[in-house]
C-alpha cells in the first residue's frame, strides 16, 4: 500500500501509526497540538500542552480489554508504562473464593495517566523509521478522485499530501465528516444517544509513597460509587498519583460549584469511602478541578439511509465510536481498534470496497455492543438520577434509525447476577469481564451455564452497613456551602 496520512495524533492515531510503522508502512501523523517537551517521561507528560484533547486533563482507566490489546500487540508499549511508574490493578483480588479459570490473568487493569501513556505512544511510534510526526498541522481538507474516492489530504499550510489512505484520527469530532462535506461527497449519518452528565475531577499525589493506602479500594481497583443521585469514583493512577471524579446532572447550580476546590474537597469528605485521601496529610492537589460536558454516545457511520461508500477513509478510535466516559470504555476500545485497523490494513493492501466494508464489520462487531450499551446505562442511571432530583422524567428517546436494541443486562436478570457475583466466582466472573470490555453482556448473558449459576447461587450473607452516601439535599447544602457566592441555586 501507498503510504497512510493518519490526522490525529491522539491515542488511536498513535497506536495505528505504531502499529503500520512497525509492519514497513510509510506513515505520517499530522496532528494539529504542539510536541511534548523533551526529558523525562513523567515530567515530559505532565508539561505537555493539548489544548485540542481537553479531556487528556482528566481520569482514565485502561481497562481489562485495553491491557489485552498492549499485550497482545505492543507490549514494549506495556512495559515502558510499568517502567515509568504505572502499575497493574488485579481484579481478582476482589472475587468470591473458588478456583481460577483460563482467561483470569487478562482481568487486570492499568493504573496510568492518558497523558503518560500518550507519551509511550508517541515515543514508541516516533523512533520507527517508517513514521513521521508533524506537529502544529491541521488537515483543511481532502484530495479526492472519481468512486468516489479519497486520494490525500490538503493541510491548513496548503500542502497537498497524496496518500493511498487517509485516516481520521481527530477524536470525538470526527473532523471527516466536514472534510467530505466540503468536497461534496456523501457522508453517512450517526447514531446518537446522550449521555446527559457534567464530571469535575481533580487529580492529587500521595505525601508518602511508602506507607499503605489512606483508604480502601472498596471497587477493586477504584474507591468511592455510582450512588442514586451522583457518582464519586477515586482511581489510582502512576506514580502515587490518584484522581477523584464526580458525575453530576447539568443545570444545577449547587452541583456546578464543584468546579471550585473548597467545593470539591467539601463533597469528597461527604462521599463515602473518598474523605481520608483528601486529607491535608496524606495528599496533596496537583491542579485545580477542572470540567468537562460528557460527549453523547456516537456510533458514527451508522445512522439511516445509504449512500455510496467513500474508499481511501477510515475512522479510527472516538472519530469511530465514543461511548459515555464515565464508563471508562473509550481508551481500551480505541486501542483495540486500531490495532484492529491496522490487522485488515495489512490484510488488503489496497484500500478499495473491500477494506471498506472489512472496517464497517469491524465497528459493528468490536463497537456497535458498548454503543448500544452504553446509550441504555446512560439513560438508566439519568433517569435515577433526576428522580433522586425530583425532575420530570426524560421523553422516549427516537434516536434515527429507530430504537436502539436493548441490552440484555436489565432489570431484574441483572439484580440478581450483581447478587450472584458475591458469592459465586463463576457469575462475577461474567459480570466483570462485562465491566472489563472483554465480553458483551449479549455474550455473557446468552451462556445457559452463567444464567443457571444465577439462579442456584446462594443469597449472600447481610453484608455489615457501610458507609451512606449523603442525601440529594445533604450534598447540595454542603457544596453551596463553599461555592464562591454561597447561594444554593
Amino acid at each position: 500500500m501507498a503510504s497512510t496520512v493518519i490526522a490525529g495524533g491522539g491515542t488511536a492515531g498513535l497506536a495505528l501509526a505504531l502499529a503500520l510503522g512497525a509492519r514497513g508502512h510509510r506513515v505520517r501523523v499530522l496532528e494539529r497540538g504542539g510536541p511534548p517537551p523533551q526529558g523525562p517521561l513523567v515530567k515530559s507528560a505532565g508539561l505537555w500542552e493539548r489544548p485540542g484533547v481537553p479531556q487528556a486533563g482528566h481520569d482514565h482507566i485502561l481497562n481489562a480489554l485495553g491491557v489485552r490489546t498492549l499485550r497482545t500487540h505492543a507490549p514494549a508499549v506495556l512495559d515502558a508504562a510499568l517502567a515509568e511508574g504505572a502499575g497493574l490493578a488485579d481484579l481478582t483480588a476482589a472475587a468470591p473464593p473458588g478456583p481460577a479459570e483460563p482467561g483470569d490473568e487478562d482481568l487486570v487493569t492499568l493504573l496510568v495517566r492518558r497523558s503518560v501513556l500518550d507519551l509511550v505512544l508517541h515515543r514508541a511510534a516516533s523512533a520507527l523509521a517508517h513514521v513521521t510526526i508533524s506537529h502544529r498541522t491541521t488537515v483543511a481538507g481532502v484530495l479526492t478522485a472519481p468512486g468516489p474516492r479519497v486520494t490525500g489530504v490538503v493541510t491548513d499550510g496548503g500542502e497537498r499530501i497524496p496518500a493511498g489512505l487517509v485516516v481520521d484520527a481527530c477524536g470525538r469530532r470526527a473532523a471527516s465528516r466536514s472534510w467530505l462535506a466540503a468536497a461534496g461527497l456523501p457522508v453517512a449519518a450517526d447514531l446518537t444517544g446522550p449521555s446527559r452528565l457534567h464530571a469535575f475531577g481533580r487529580f492529587y499525589r500521595l505525601r508518602d509513597p511508602y506507607g499503605p493506602p489512606p483508604g480502601p479500594l472498596n471497587r477493586a481497583n477504584a474507591a468511592g460509587g455510582v450512588w442514586d443521585h451522583y457518582s464519586a469514583v477515586l482511581h489510582p493512577a502512576d506514580n502515587e498519583v490518584f484522581a477523584i471524579t464526580f458525575g453530576a446532572l447539568p443545570g444545577d447550580r449547587a452541583m456546578a460549584a464543584l468546579r471550585t476546590p473548597a467545593a470539591f474537597t467539601a463533597a469528597c469528605r461527604l462521599s463515602p469511602y473518598l474523605a481520608p485521601w483528601v486529607d491535608e496529610g496524606a495528599a496533596r492537589p496537583l491542579g485545580p478541578v477542572r470540567a468537562i460536558a460528557m460527549p453523547p454516545n456516537v456510533l458514527r457511520g451508522a445512522g439511516p439511509g445509504r449512500s455510496r461508500p467513500v474508499t481511501g477513509l477510515l475512522r479510527a478510535g472516538d472519530a469511530a465510536c465514543v461511548t459515555d466516559p464515565m464508563f471508562g470504555r473509550g481508551l481500551s476500545l480505541a486501542l483495540a481498534h486500531a490495532f484492529g485497523l491496522a490487522d485488515l490494513i495489512g490484510e488488503h493492501p489496497v484500500a478499495d470496497e473491500r477494506l471498506g466494508g472489512a472496517a464497517a464489520d469491524l465497528a459493528d462487531r468490536l463497537l456497535r455492543p458498548w454503543y448500544e450499551q452504553g446509550v441504555q446505562d446512560s439513560r438508566s442511571r439519568t433517569e435515577r438520577w433526576r428522580a433522586a432530583a425530583g425532575a420530570p422524567p426524560l421523553p422516549e428517546p427516537v434516536p434515527p434509525g429507530g430504537p436502539v436494541p436493548v441490552p440484555p443486562v436489565r432489570g431484574a436478570a441483572r439484580t440478581a447476577a450483581l447478587a450472584a457475583a458475591a458469592t459465586d466466582r463463576t457469575v462475577w466472573r461474567g459480570i466483570t469481564r462485562i465491566g472489563a470490555s472483554l465480553a458483551t453482556p449479549r455474550e455473557v448473558f446468552a451462556d445457559p451455564g452463567f444464567l443457571a449459576r444465577v439462579r442456584a447461587a446462594e443469597p449472600p450473607a447481610p453484608a455489615p452497613a457501610g458507609p451512606r452516601p449523603p442525601s440529594y439535599a445533604a450534598l447540595r447544602r454542603a457544596i453551596a456551602a463553599h461555592a464562591p457566592d454561597r447561594k444554593e441555586g
